[in-house]
């Protein structure tokens, strides 16, 4: 009697074990298939992302009057976004800089050339001047002025938001039509990144800017900041709406950083 409760002992004891064995092979089984799975859908992933960038760069080539609209967002987003994205985290790195070295004392020589260069009175006012506004308004600007960057300023001289020249000894192109007999002159860009940063500097030193540059040292929200834009266009607030309408329509706002 002893011996036989010894063996069922023993044999509950190795049924214990293969069954312990057992759930640990088969947790083993399904993260490998989950690995497996994960790893397939990256690689799917990789053929998207790159079969989308073939696209685009494709697009980004067709002659801008043979599009669909579609197309000319599309090569809108593929030209601009990556542009906007660069000049903002450039501009917004500058702001913190020059805010530290206000703070501490240094950069002195730096801090009052770049006062002469926004007009700005006070560190408070350079500062200000400084901080850059969300990539969202960038883009709505950009697709408004320059109709989805099919424009002939853009194609021509990546003039992006429509920028008069009145410097004869600087790059420029003539516009199509004169008002009277005067010729209307606007600025040619090497790149798409030197219009971004030269238009963020129009808004960073225009007078008639100041509520704008207010609004974005409480707000850092575009459907907010674009009322303060109303003196940048001839349709006066209507233009402010248009762009929170741009923005909205096109997700614009989900690329701010």
């Amino acid at each position: 009697m002893k011996f036989l409760t010894t063996l069922i002992f023993f044999l509950l004891i190795i049924s214990c074990d293969n069954s312990n064995q057992t759930s640990a092979d088969i947790n083993n089984d399904q993260q490998t298939v989950v690995k497996k799975e994960n790893k397939t859908l990256y690689k799917q992933q990789e053929k998207i992302d790159a079969a989308n960038i073939q696209k685009s760069k494709y697009i980004a080539e067709i002659v801008p009057e043979k599009m669909t609209v579609q197309e000319k967002k599309e090569r809108f987003r593929y030209l601009l976004v990556p542009a906007v994205k660069k000049v903002f985290k450039e501009l917004k790195k500058q702001h913190a800089d020059i805010k530290q070295a206000i703070k501490s004392g240094s950069q002195l020589s730096l801090i009052k050339r770049l006062k002469k260069e926004y007009k700005a009175n006070t560190n408070e006012d350079l500062l200000a001047r400084l901080k850059p506004h969300p990539v969202s308004i960038v883009l709505a600007q950009a697709a408004m002025e320059s109709a989805w960057a099919t424009s002939r300023f853009f194609v021509e001289a990546k003039n992006i938001f429509g920028v008069w020249s009145f410097n004869k000894n600087e790059p420029r192109i003539a516009a199509g039509e004169k008002r009277g007999n005067k010729t209307i002159w606007l600025k040619k860009y090497k790149t798409i990144e030197d219009a971004i940063r030269d238009n963020y500097r129009v808004l960073a030193r225009g007078a008639a800017f100041s509520k704008f540059r207010q609004l974005r040292l409480a707000s850092d929200n575009p459907f907010e900041l674009v009322k303060g834009l109303n003196k940048y266009s001839e349709l006066g607030s209507k233009y402010g709406k248009e762009l929170a309408a741009v923005i909205r329509y096109n997700k614009f706002n989900k690329f701010d950083l």
